[in-house]
C-alpha cells in the first residue's frame, strides 16, 4: 500500500511540472500558427518576436489568447495597448501605427523585458506584485523601451531586424501566399495513360470492330467477322424437301 502511494505521489509531481510547461508553450504556438512573423530582436534568453494580426483589434486578439490560456495578469482592456503576463513570457499587444486596423503581437521573453523595459512605464498596466517578480524587486527595469510600435523613439538595447530564414524556422508564419494547380483524375485515367505512350488499344466492340488508337495510321482496317452460326443443310428433291437430321 505504501509503495503504491509513493508511486502515485511521484506521478502527480511529474504531471504538476509537465502540464504547466505544455500550456506555457501553447500561447506562443497559437500566435506562430496564425499570424506572420514581422520582426525579430535579441538572441539567447533575450528575444522579442513581433507578429501582425491583420484587420483585428487589440481586445479581439487578447480575448483569443486568454481563451487559450489564462495569464497571471492581464492589463485593462484597451484598443491601443494591452499586456498579458505569463510565467516565462510577456505578450505586448499594440495597435499598429502604420495601419490602426491591425494589431502587433510582441512576444517578449522575461529577460528581454527586464533588460529593456522601464518599470515606471509598466506601472500603468501591471500590478505591483507582478512588477516585483518581473523586475526582481527593483534589480532591473531601468530601460526606456516601450514596445515595438514606439521602437524608433524608445529604442531597445538591440535593433529589430527583418526575420531571416533561420528565424522563420524557429517561428514559421502560416499566412503565406501560395499558388498551384489542382489536377482532377478522370475515370478513364488508365486509358489516357496508355494513349500517352502511343500504344494501340485493341478492344472488340459490340458491333464486332477493332478500335485502334487515332495516333496510329494503318493502310488497311481490320474487321472482326462474327462467326456464322451453323444452319441445317437442306436437301432438294423432286417432290419434297427432306431435312437432314
Amino acid at each position: 500500500m505504501n509503495k503504491w502511494w509513493h508511486q502515485s505521489i511521484k506521478y502527480l509531481l511529474l504531471l504538476s511540472f509537465i502540464v504547466p510547461l505544455l500550456t506555457a508553450c501553447a500561447v506562443s504556438d497559437t500566435v506562430k500558427d496564425q499570424y506572420p512573423l514581422e520582426s525579430v530582436n535579441g538572441s539567447g534568453n533575450q528575444t522579442s518576436y513581433v507578429y501582425r494580426a491583420e484587420n483585428r483589434s487589440v481586445p479581439d486578439v487578447a480575448a483569443d489568447l486568454i481563451k487559450q490560456r489564462d495569464p497571471k495578469q492581464q492589463s485593462d482592456v484597451s484598443t491601443e495597448r494591452m499586456f498579458l503576463v505569463y510565467s516565462d513570457e510577456i505578450i505586448h499587444l499594440q495597435q499598429a501605427p502604420d495601419k490602426p486596423a491591425d494589431t502587433l503581437i510582441e512576444i517578449d521573453s522575461t529577460e528581454y523585458v527586464r533588460q529593456n523595459y522601464s518599470s515606471g512605464f509598466l506601472e500603468g498596466y501591471l500590478i505591483a506584485s507582478v512588477l516585483d517578480d518581473l523586475f526582481d524587486k527593483g534589480k532591473y527595469g531601468s530601460g526606456k523601451y516601450r514596445g515595438y510600435s514606439s521602437k524608433d523613439k524608445y529604442k531597445p538595447n538591440t535593433t529589430y531586424r527583418v526575420p531571416t530564414v533561420e528565424d522563420k524556422k524557429l517561428a514559421p508564419p502560416v499566412t503565406v501566399n501560395r499558388s498551384g494547380t489542382v489536377f482532377k483524375r478522370s475515370k478513364d485515367a488508365n486509358a489516357t495513360a496508355d494513349s500517352n505512350k502511343n500504344s494501340i488499344t485493341t478492344k472488340p466492340s459490340s458491333k464486332g470492330k477493332i478500335i485502334k488508337n487515332n495516333d496510329q495510321k494503318s493502310k488497311s482496317s481490320s474487321v472482326y467477322t462474327k462467326p456464322r452460326t451453323s444452319r441445317p443443310s437442306v436437301k432438294v428433291g423432286k417432290s419434297r424437301i427432306t431435312r437432314r437430321r
